[in-house]
């Protein structure tokens, strides 16, 4: 059975304490990265992204036809000027010059419904343009919800990462002052139940939370004060003292 003084036993649940802020501190690290908001935010964003993708192509292609519409009523528009030029000019034959004139009649008559095609194409535009700037701001809102979380969750993580550091340190110090035995005995303990040393305080382990059954109180109660016990149920070392007997 593994030796140390009762003191040196009892110094192990000062490592315990920093061992334990160390635990609590990456158990609320973890709870901040894994932050429920994050999740729904970051799904918000997305589908508010990709709904604005499908505004900017419908944009796109409004702009596209309307530019086109606007070529359109272009080219009748200079067909019909030229032709009013040729009529004007008085010039040709009789029938050239009505033919002109059924051709205006004709052209006039399509550029009236290019120009209708062209203003219902405006308005289609200038409502898809509409609609894709109240998305732009709604996807700018709320990746700015998302930005400050995220921001939020940064600021907390660092002051939790500078007070783990700070802690690691100081256990660091204080595990340099054990006896390398002993302290691979609480380490193990540490690794593989999670607690490496504990009270045992009128008959409970606080390693465990349980009340020792009578057989192996017995038996912890006959060590040494010199000898390192275990917890049967949590596999800590158990920590005694007289006053907590």
């Amino acid at each position: 059975m593994a030796k140390a003084a009762p003191s040196e036993q009892m110094r192990l649940l000062d490592l315990q304490i920093l061992d334990s802020k160390l635990r609590a501190l990456d158990v609320q690290a973890k709870g901040l990265k894994e932050d429920p908001r994050l999740p729904d935010l970051h799904s918000g964003v997305t589908v508010a992204k990709s709904d604005l993708v499908v505004l900017d192509t419908e944009v796109g292609d409004a702009a596209r036809k309307l530019t086109k519409a606007e070529d359109d009523v272009a080219q009748v528009a200079t067909r019909i000027a030229k032709d009013e030029a040729k009529l004007n000019s008085g010039t040709g034959l009789s029938k050239d010059l009505m033919a002109l004139q059924s051709d205006i009649e004709s052209l006039t008559k399509r550029r009236g419904e290019l120009e209708d095609v062209e203003l219902e194409l405006m308005e289609s535009s200038e409502a898809a343009t509409s609609r894709q700037e109240a998305q732009q701001a709604l996807v700018g809102q709320m990746q700015s919800v998302l930005d400050e979380v995220v921001a939020e969750i940064r600021g907390q993580l660092g002051a939790l990462r500078m007070e783990r550091d700070a802690t690691a340190a100081e256990r660091a110090e204080l595990a340099a002052t054990f006896d390398p035995a002993l302290l691979g005995s609480y380490d193990r303990a540490l690794t593989k139940y999670g607690v490496g040393a504990a009270r045992l305080f009128h008959g409970t382990s606080e390693g465990s939370g349980m009340q020792l059954s009578p057989g192996d109180l017995a038996v912890l109660l006959k060590a040494a004060e010199d000898d390192v016990v275990f917890c049967p149920d949590s596999g800590a070392i158990l920590v005694r003292s007289p006053e907590w007997s």
